[in-house]
């Protein structure tokens, strides 16, 4: 026998979850992105293998060669790509069980920029001031409105690709220059200006492997 308490907690919860994630009011996913090499999991020269340990820490020896700021915020956005990789996209998710856009961008901010940023792509539009595409530097957001009320957003490594949470390929790398991106590409944001979120990356967090 169904606990009547129980019944009138389902839809509470269904009303979280549609009012998470990457959707701007409440729709849903996108349909399947098209598959093609803009799929492959490797930017040139990500690191691979298992976990990075903090003798590989990227960012300490990106830092103790003297690299910019771009450069370091480029490799902790490659480490953050790393530890979620292989993660599902859920709706509503926001885990490495599964995870959508929006908190995706919002875990990486917290864990690697101790940055905290909005949990919805609807609030998550108007951070930081709008650039030109021509501006994007690594840790940049970008969005993207396809067809319908679904909005999508990521995160900008450089070379023209960003990390994101894809509603068919769960956590990867994509390229802006990909036709379907080119397509729907609908504005860029810049949270904080880049010399002062490479002064907030979280070293100890990147070099544990935990975000």
């Amino acid at each position: 026998m169904i606990n009547p308490g129980s019944r009138r907690l389902v839809p509470v919860a269904l009303l979280c979850v549609m009012l998470a994630g990457c959707a701007a009011s409440g729709g849903s996913p996108s349909p399947e992105e098209p598959t093609g090499n803009y799929f492959a999991r490797d930017l040139p020269g990500l690191p691979g293998g298992p976990m990075m340990s903090p003798a590989d820490n990227p960012i300490l020896q990106a830092r103790q060669l003297g690299n910019p700021p771009p450069t370091l915020i480029r490799q902790a956005l490659l480490a953050q790509h790393e530890h979620w990789l292989g993660t599902p996209y859920r709706l509503g998710g926001t885990t490495r069980s599964g995870i959508d856009c929006s908190a995706l961008v919002q875990h990486v901010f917290a864990d690697t920029f101790r940055l905290e940023m909005p949990r919805t792509t609807a609030r998550q539009v108007h951070e930081g001031r709008q650039i030109s595409r021509d501006e994007l530097r690594p840790g940049d957001l970008v969005f993207f409105r396809p067809p319908g009320a679904y909005r999508h957003v990521g995160i900008y490594v450089g070379e023209g690709r960003f990390l994101h949470a894809s509603s068919s390929r769960g956590v990867k790398l994509s390229s802006l220059d990909n036709q379907y991106w080119q397509r729907y590409y609908w504005q860029s944001r810049r949270a904080l200006d880049t010399r002062h979120l490479a002064q907030r990356l979280d070293s100890s967090v990147i070099a544990s492997g935990e975000g």
